[in-house]
């Protein structure tokens, strides 16, 4: 009786034997044994396809399936690396053939074991290949690299639109590429040899044709828009600046923004001297078929024709759709009309301008200095508005958290942002009435051709009373 179980036994693991014989098939068992084990612990995370942390989905979405198919691959490479050897799979192999249970039931083993992997390994890799595609990986998963574009991003209008949908465009080839680029930038985290902080404009971004306007239909004609800029003195005095924008567009003829520059028949070239697009020397502007050159004063053909030339499109002046960083005086400005900062705090915005304008060697070392500082400053003369200045200080320190980041050598004014003229050149790298063409024609600096002027820095202007039914 004893001999029959132990031979009974002996038969139900008769298929491991096949694989298990050899070092490196008993590592391969035992990973993918592992991993299986893990999967089924941990399916209800794989079944969300979402993890608590970058860290856990690296865990859970990269290595736990790369550890899986490591092992299916070192099964059979024991086996075949044996084989080469001139060894025999198992000592003592029964003969093969369907009356031999050991072979039936090696074959029941392999139907099974395939089925488990098969459906194991097309959870893992479709979790991989998703995990790798979303906005955690994209923006946490190298947190001091990525962080500043993070951050920007989640306080962008396009926070809910996934970094895949405008950086990685559809199909295989895109995916390939983008692999191979993350490849790239991995070894470069690695090894500690990035750009700090990271250049744009991105070389390699997919068309605007290809993002942009996926959503924002370029012959869809804008109508007008109101624009009002709050703005404070150091006092805390506000004042107001009131826009008409003419947005334009489409095939409408006439004045508007989108008219000129991305209208029917509208195309638009020029050369640029830096890589980040900011000094344009040379304008080639075309509008149904008859082309008009723009050259800089003080700019020759020569050195322009050594320039990489660029047809432009949506991104030369949305440059930071979904990355845009402040300037220090418009962020606190905007801080001050939210109602994070009181602005009836003596000289609060000069005070609030110095803390976060100061240069800060880490991160960790501003967040102790900013609310520090602001504090200090009414804690000897207005002790009793401590509260206010504490919410002053953590609101600074906000403002500082969103726009600089010393670990990535990102400061106030390392990103412009091309839309507009009053923060960075923007508008005006090519509207500057220097660019001539041969016949004395300049790209003017004709402010109602893009805006109305309705009220410039008024403390109530009278346009906005209106607006509201006052009188």
């Amino acid at each position: 009786m004893a001999v029959n179980q132990h031979s009974s036994i002996s038969a139900r693991i008769a298929p491991l034997l096949y694989f298990s014989n050899n070092w490196i098939s008993r590592v391969g068992v035992f990973l993918v044994t592992l991993a299986g084990v893990l999967w089924l612990f941990l399916l209800p995370s794989y079944l969300g396809g979402h993890a608590s942390n970058a860290y856990v989905g690296i865990a859970l979405f990269l290595i736990l399936p790369v550890v899986f198919f490591a092992g299916l691959g070192l099964i059979p490479l024991g086996i075949l690396l044996r084989r080469r050897r001139g060894l025999p799979l198992a000592d003592d192999l029964p003969p093969l053939s369907w009356n031999s249970p050991h072979l039936r039931r090696l074959a029941v083993f392999v139907v099974l074991a395939t089925g488990a992997n098969l459906v194991i390994g097309s959870n893992l890799t479709y979790r991989a290949v998703e995990h790798m595609d979303s906005v955690q990986f994209c923006g946490a998963t190298c947190h001091v690299v990525m962080k500043p574009e993070f951050t920007a991003y989640q306080n962008s209008p396009h926070s809910r639109v996934e970094c895949v949908k405008c950086h990685i465009g559809p199909g295989a080839s895109w995916f390939v590429q983008s692999k191979l680029s993350g490849a790239h930038q991995l070894i470069a985290v690695a090894l500690n040899n990035y750009e700090r902080p990271v250049p744009t404009p991105v070389s390699n971004l997919r068309p605007a044709r290809e993002t942009c306007e996926g959503c924002h239909w370029p012959d869809k004609y804008g109508s007008d828009r109101l624009r009002v800029i709050t703005h404070f003195s150091d006092s805390g005095e506000e004042t107001k600046s009131v826009l008409l924008m003419r947005i334009g567009g489409g095939g409408v003829r006439g004045k508007g923004i989108h008219t000129a520059h991305a209208g029917q028949g509208v195309k638009i070239r020029y050369a640029h001297a830096d890589k980040g697009r900011q000094t344009i020397p040379w304008v080639e502007y075309t509008r149904d078929g008859k082309s008009v050159e723009y050259l800089a004063s003080k700019a020759n053909k020569e050195d322009v024709a050594r320039m990489e030339v660029r047809e432009m499109d949506c991104i030369d002046c949305h440059n930071r759709p979904s990355h845009t960083f402040e300037t220090a005086e418009r962020a606190i400005d905007n801080a001050i009309a939210g109602g994070g900062i009181d602005r009836t705090l003596p000289m609060v915005r000069k005070v609030a301008l110095d803390a976060i304008k100061r240069p800060f060697d880490t991160t960790e070392q501003a967040e102790r200095e900013i609310p520090a500082a602001v504090e200090a400053f009414y804690k000897k003369d207005h002790p009793q508005r401590g509260a206010d200045a504490a919410k002053a200080g953590r609101t600074a320190l906000d403002v500082w958290s969103r726009n600089v980041f010393p670990e990535m050598r990102v400061k106030w004014g390392t990103y412009p942002n091309n839309i507009g003229h009053q923060d960075y050149p923007g508008c005006f790298r090519c509207h500057d009435d220097d660019h001539k063409s041969a016949e004395g024609k300049t790209v003017g600096q004709d402010c109602n051709a893009c805006h109305q002027m309705l009220a410039m820095e008024e403390k109530d202007p009278k346009i906005l009373t209106d607006l509201a039914g006052g009188k």
